[in-house]
């Protein structure tokens, strides 16, 4: 007999290698045959199909848990074992023997966790049936062991598979080919690593069975004969049955007479029942009817109880208070019944609301009493709203005229008065919880009464700052300062120290200290108090200007609420937007023609000392940059335009200086400087005084605009007479940079046009003194440039005998030019000095005549000594020593 593959050891290493790294141990391996039956043709099994197969059983150790595997292993193309599939032995169900398979070879393993049951299981077919009892055992033993459960055979006989196991147990031969050749050794099924150590049967059953196989005859070991027998005993075991039932008749006949006896009653029982059944179902239905009609009753009763209860809820909304509508309809608006007027407007607010949908139920609003009580509360709103309208517009003019006809109130001759409007504050704040209802009530009533408080107040503003304005300038000393600077006609010897005009500056920052302020709370206290919705920029105590309001009251919290300008809140909703343009144009009512006080003041100011503008200009600009963040927009207006009519006015003063510097070029011949020169230095040291602030930009123009004037008229003047026009210049450019010398180094826009007119007085030395040295040397310079100019084309050594370059031309030349040298340096000299009207300059300027005739000398004595190396020349050094002792 063969071999079996279950025996084979290096069939078992070639398992191990194949599963190496999985710490699973092979419990057994051996070789199958793998082919596919067809569901529903089971007698065809597709031997022809087969491939061959390891079947290897396997185990895990997992903490104190086992657990089995079934892996099927196949051969690659170098014939090595590698895994194919794996299935967990827990959920095997099923194994069955192929009944058509003669040699009882083939089965199948059902596992409930395949993925397709539709698919045919695979069939294994073994070389023997040994081979299939040994893998199947070992399969049972290890469910049993160490799942605790068996899985359901088909068409394999257990008695005969525990008869089998009993008579393999003992021993099993294998042959193993040693070098020595084959040796028999008889080995226990457990080498072999078959489990069978448990049987499927236990002792006692086991001895059970043997006793009672022992009651027969026969022997136990012919099966077939024994299975025969047992058919035969059954038969007659049943036989034995039927004639002990016949035998028991007459019993079985009172038997069916009592069943027949009772089949009567429980029919007579059923009958009566019957009618039972009816008389309780009419009983029912009438039970039925009784409880629905109680039902709705009750209902009903629930319905009109909770009816009645909304009624009175709805009755108590539409309930007009009588004390409620006396105050609505007639009651005073004096200070001691505001409590009673706000309570009820209140209430009218809140019945109002209570008959809106929602809350008021959508089936409520369209009752005839909600419409008639609705109707009836507009009405009282309406009558309220013109009675309270009307209150306040009187209300607002008659406290402005009580201000106004009080002229204690104003600034008087001889006493300038802060204007306070504590008291009407403090008045109209009684208002002011009944001008917010009178919006929730009406929205449109506002409009009127913001006109009429705007226009009521805008009276007393203006006439508080007129009379304060004017005050202002009549206790203001000051003398007025010349407004012609830069006059030529005045005469050089005009007098230009001012008077001190601190004064005029002064009232005008102390106009813009007391009224800007106040035009800003005001402002502020309109927002809140006409109940406009915008946001609150300053906080309460906040600084104007870098310093505290000039009210310290009780409404500096309550009332310090600025108001952006529309384009500085974009970011808000339309809803803000729009409430930000009606409050922008109700400020411009309120606070609308205050600006002529203003520009009287500064108009006055201006024609005391029209310098003065530089000083308004850094205040207001000042104030401005300081309201930006917490002003209204009214008063950012009022600040510009005030910045924009100093401008102005300065702009003028610097357009008639311009015209005065000007009015030169239409002059006789000018010789000497000009006399605007030294007069804008003084002027320019006068505006640097004045600046603050932010005016440096002003002044900076107003100095671009004088000294571009005065360049242009400086050359246009120059240009009448080209033979003196250098000189002219050079003077000029020279006493402009020595008048602005100190205040060239601290300015960036003087140092700029100091730096320019340094340029032009250089330039204009160079030109006068090249005329000059040309004019006493012309005929030796003369020389030079000829043979500079044949340079370009011809050798050095062929100069000499070109037409007047010659030896002879050169010593001609020099004799004309160069005796009695010392008298044509003299005549230079003198030449410079001749019509020079600034001797302060002669110095610096012969110094740079010297040094221009040597640097010209120096270059024709180099000529000289490369073309005519042999003709000898007075050289450099003496030339220079006879410049320097003259």
């Amino acid at each position: 007999m063969a071999k079996s593959s279950a025996d084979d050891e290096e069939l078992r290493r070639a398992c191990e290698a194949a599963i190496e790294g999985t710490k699973q141990k092979i419990v057994m391996s051996i070789r199958v045959a793998k082919s596919r039956g067809i569901w529903g043709k089971s007698g065809k099994l597709g031997r022809h199909m087969a491939k061959p197969r390891v079947l290897a059983l396997s185990t895990k150790a997992k903490g104190q848990r086992t657990k089995a595997f079934l892996r099927v292993l196949k051969y690659s193309n170098g014939g090595v074992l590698e895994p194919a599939k794996l299935y967990k032995l827990k959920h095997l169900t099923k194994m069955e023997v192929i009944a058509n398979d003669p040699s009882g070879c083939t089965f199948t393993l059902g596992f409930d966790n395949l993925r397709s049951q539709s698919v045919a299981p695979p069939q294994w077919t073994m070389r023997n049936v040994d081979d299939r009892n040994r893998l199947l055992l070992c399969i049972l033993n290890i469910c049993k062991d160490m799942l605790g459960r068996l899985p359901k055979l088909v068409g394999i006989d257990f008695v005969e598979m525990a008869l089998w196991e009993k008579e393999n147990t003992p021993s099993v031969s294998t042959q193993r080919n040693l070098q020595d050749g084959p040796v028999a050794e008889t080995v226990t099924e457990s080498a072999l690593k078959v489990t069978v150590e448990k049987e499927l049967v236990s002792q006692a059953e086991e001895e059970d069975m043997e006793a009672l196989l022992g009651t027969y005859v026969m022997g136990i070991g012919e099966a077939e004969a024994f299975s025969e027998r047992l058919k035969r005993e059954l038969l007659a075991l049943e036989a034995a049955n039927v004639h002990a039932i016949l035998e028991s008749e007459p019993l079985i006949d009172e038997v069916l007479q009592g069943l027949e006896a009772a089949t009567n009653c429980v029919d007579d029982m059923d009958q009566w029942l019957g009618i039972f059944n009816v008389k309780l179902r009419h009983m029912r239905e009438d039970i039925e009817s009784i409880e629905t009609r109680n039902n709705k009753l009750e209902m009903q009763s629930v319905n009109n109880k909770s009816l009645i209860e909304e009624l009175d809820k709805l009755l108590e909304r539409l309930y007009v208070p009588s004390e409620y509508a006396a105050s609505l309809t007639g009651g005073s608006f004096d200070e001691a019944r505001m409590l009673q007027n706000i309570e009820a407007c209140e209430w009218l607010t809140g019945a109002l609301r209570n008959l809106e949908v929602p809350p008021l139920d959508p089936s409520y609003s369209k009752m005839r009493a909600v419409k008639e009580k609705r109707a009836e509360l507009e009405k009282l709103k309406k009558t309220f709203v013109r009675r309270a309208s009307e209150f306040l517009r009187n209300y607002f003019a008659s406290l402005v005229d009580f201000m106004i006809s009080d002229k204690t109130y104003f600034s008087q001759r001889g006493q300038l008065k802060r204007p306070d409007h504590a008291d009407l504050r403090y008045k109209c704040r009684t208002y002011a919880r009944l001008l917010q209802h009178l919006k929730s009530l009406d929205k449109n009533c506002l409009g009127p009464l913001r006109k009429a408080y705007c226009g009521s107040l805008n009276l007393l503003l203006r006439r508080e700052a007129r009379e304060f304005a004017n005050e202002l300038r009549a206790s203001t000393k000051a003398s007025r300062n010349p407004t012609v600077w830069l006059e030529g006609s005045t005469g050089s010897g005009q007098n230009v120290n001012a008077a001190d005009t601190s004064t005029v500056s002064e009232a005008y920052a102390k106009m813009l200290t007391i009224f800007i302020p106040l035009l800003v709370d005001e402002s502020s206290f309109f927002a809140h108090f006409m109940c406009f919705e915008v946001p609150a920029l300053v906080p309460p105590g906040g600084l104007v200007n870098g310093n505290k309001t000039g009210y310290d009251n009780e409404d500096a919290i309550d009332d310090d609420l600025g108001i952006l300008d529309i384009d500085d809140n974009d970011s808000k909703t339309g809803k803000s937007s729009a409430e930000l343009a009606a409050l922008n144009g109700s400020l411009q009512d309120l606070l609308d023609g205050i600006q002529e006080d203003f520009y009287a003041v500064v108009d006055w100011a201006y024609k005391i000392d029209p310098l003065r503008c530089i000083s308004m200009h850094g205040i207001t600009e000042r104030y401005l940059s300081g309201q930006k963040a917490d002003a209204a927009g009214f008063v950012r207006l009022l600040l510009g335009d005030l910045e924009t009519r100093i401008s102005t006015q300065f702009g003028r003063f610097v357009e008639e200086a311009c015209i005065q510097i000007e009015r030169n070029e239409r002059n006789v011949r000018q010789i000497g400087v000009l006399s605007y020169i030294p007069r804008f230095a003084t002027l320019a040291t006068r505006m640097e005084q004045y600046i603050q602030g932010q005016s440096r930009d002003l002044v900076d123009q107003a100095y671009t605009k004088f000294v571009s004037i005065m360049f242009v008229t400086l050359e246009k003047i120059s240009q009448t007479d080209p033979k003196y026009a250098d000189i002219f210049l050079l003077e000029n450019y020279a006493a402009f940079q020595n008048s602005l010398y100190d205040l060239a180094n601290v300015v960036p826009t003087l140092a700029k046009f100091y730096h320019q007119a340094s340029e032009a007085y250089e330039q204009a030395c160079t030109r006068h003194i090249s005329m000059i040295i040309y004019y006493q040397f012309e005929r030796l310079f003369q020389f030079a440039q000829k043979i500079e100019d044949l340079m370009y084309t011809i050798t050095p050594e062929e100069i000499p005998f070109q037409m007047g370059l010659s030896k002879m031309d050169l010593r001609k030349m020099l004799k004309s030019s160069l005796s009695g040298v010392d008298k044509s340096i003299s005549a230079m000299y003198k030449k410079l000095q001749k019509n020079l009207t600034s001797e302060e300059l002669l110095p610096s300027l012969w110094d740079k005549c010297k040094k221009e005739f040597l640097d010209k000398y120096e270059s024709f004595a180099q000529l000289v000594a490369k073309i005519y190396p042999t003709e000898t020349i007075p050289s450099v050094s003496e030339m220079r020593d006879l410049l320097a002792s003259m």
